[in-house]
């Protein structure tokens, strides 16, 4: 089976060449300033330069008003809008005319009380993002290497592609796709060496992972 995997949270040259070299199907740009993984949108636009052809750029805001929006898009090449914070559907679906580009929406998981609001953004979005839910005192809604029970999810589907996150590593990547069925996977602090700084070495051992 052929899993795709987006790897977030890039911030430097040497993260996308070894995302290629690992075969990413996306890379990911963070811009929300409270996470160690932010960068600016010049910065991004100077890493978007890097990314070969194939490979989709993607950035993941939360909760971004109109002007972030505008300034992202105007200044980075892009292929993919995530929305990562509290948007309503409405929200969701108002994005993706404004900026014409597909939209992925972020779903946070706890409990199978939160699995409906996965078919409530199925039906606005591009894709849907099927993450772990942030502790109420987290300052982070992603990127928290947390993740949640799999078995809610097993054998559901919704009208748009999705794809798997939360607290995925190159340990636990296989049975998080056995048991889910998911044929895309993302990965930020799995994948690092330290908090926010991307590891070639454990790239390329999560992409062996998926694929192994």
């Amino acid at each position: 089976m052929d899993v795709r995997v987006k790897f977030c949270g890039l911030s430097r040259p040497a993260d996308i060449a070894a995302a290629h070299a690992a075969g990413a199907g996306y890379v990911g740009f963070v811009f929300f300033p409270k996470s160690p993984r932010y960068v600016t949108p010049e910065a991004a636009a100077a890493l978007a330069l890097e990314v070969p052809p194939g490979i989709a750029k993607v950035a993941l805001v939360v909760d971004a008003g109109d002007a972030l929006l505008d300034e992202i898009t105007a200044t980075v090449p892009l292929d993919m809008l995530q929305l990562h914070g509290r948007e309503s559907p409405e929200r969701v679906a108002e994005v993706r005319r404004r900026y014409g580009l597909p939209v992925m929406k972020a779903v946070g998981i706890a409990d199978a009380g939160d699995l409906p609001a996965l078919d409530a953004y199925g039906r606005v979005a591009d894709q849907i993002l099927v993450d772990a839910k942030p502790p109420k005192e987290a300052d982070l809604p992603g990127g928290n290497g947390l993740s949640f029970d799999w078995r809610l999810i097993a054998g559901r589907r919704w009208p748009v592609p999705w794809m798997l996150a939360g607290g995925l590593e190159a340990a636990n990547v296989a049975e998080a796709i056995r048991l889910t069925g998911a044929r895309q996977v993302d990965v930020s602090s799995g994948v690092e060496a330290a908090r926010g700084v991307k590891d070639a070495a454990l790239i390329r051992a999560f992409a062996d992972a998926v694929r192994g």
